[in-house]
């Protein structure tokens, strides 16, 4: 039955809105856990340890996130293992989040001078204190404001979890245009809400590298 859109229409559309917010959240923890082994797969003096973090960048970064989420929602069921949408978006995500934030942070790790790692060699530190006390300071500072901007990407894609029926926001807004047949509306105020939240984490991107003085 077709409907006139409502008040009560827009408050679910806020109210999926969380969802949204709590797939990015375990995304970008599980993620952030994945991509800092990959980092230090990247940057380990072991040949092997490298071409490992390596390939896991290659395969997951080659192969869209969608591909993904049919793997562990579709493919998964093929072989007995049933899978709720909410753990397939978040195990697809925290993979595909992995290597980008991997790739971010290892990039920010060797951005650091080689001589920063001689002098920790010079003092007698070993690699992972070399890590600790001398390069992640450094890199931490390089690495905030590109690891928001990637945060930023990470919300507008989990719209493409609405094709495996997770009732996030862009899921939301197809149910609404579906019971009221008014999509303009409906994802106007969809982009409204995504804008919203990506909006502010843009600019304090951009003020942390201007406080940070990336640049220099």
């Amino acid at each position: 039955m077709i409907r006139e859109l409502s008040f009560i229409d827009v408050l679910y559309l806020l109210a999926a809105t969380r969802w949204t917010l709590a797939l990015t959240a375990i995304a970008f923890l599980g993620g952030g856990l994945v991509g800092l082994v990959i980092a230090l797969l990247r940057v380990s003096g072991v040949a092997p340890l490298r071409w490992l973090g390596t390939l896991y960048v290659l395969v997951v970064q080659g192969t869209p996130l969608l591909a993904w989420l049919f793997v562990f929602f579709f493919g998964l069921s093929i072989v007995g293992v049933t899978v709720s949408p909410w753990i397939a978006a978040a195990a697809s995500f925290s993979i595909y989040a992995g290597a980008f934030l991997g790739e971010i942070w290892r990039g920010c790790l060797q951005a650091i001078p080689r001589t920063q790692w001689e002098a920790g060699a010079s003092l007698g530190l070993g690699f992972a204190q070399q890590l600790r006390y001398i390069i992640v300071p450094q890199a931490l500072r390089l690495a905030i404001p590109p690891t928001v901007g990637f945060l930023v990407q990470l919300i507008k894609n989990t719209s493409l979890a609405a094709v495996i029926g997770f009732i996030e926001l862009t899921r939301e807004g197809q149910l609404t245009t579906a019971t009221t047949f008014r999509p303009f509306i409906v994802y106007l105020i969809v982009a409204a809400i995504y804008f919203a939240l990506c909006f502010p984490l843009t600019q304090w991107s951009r003020r942390l590298e201007r406080r940070l003085h990336v640049a220099r």
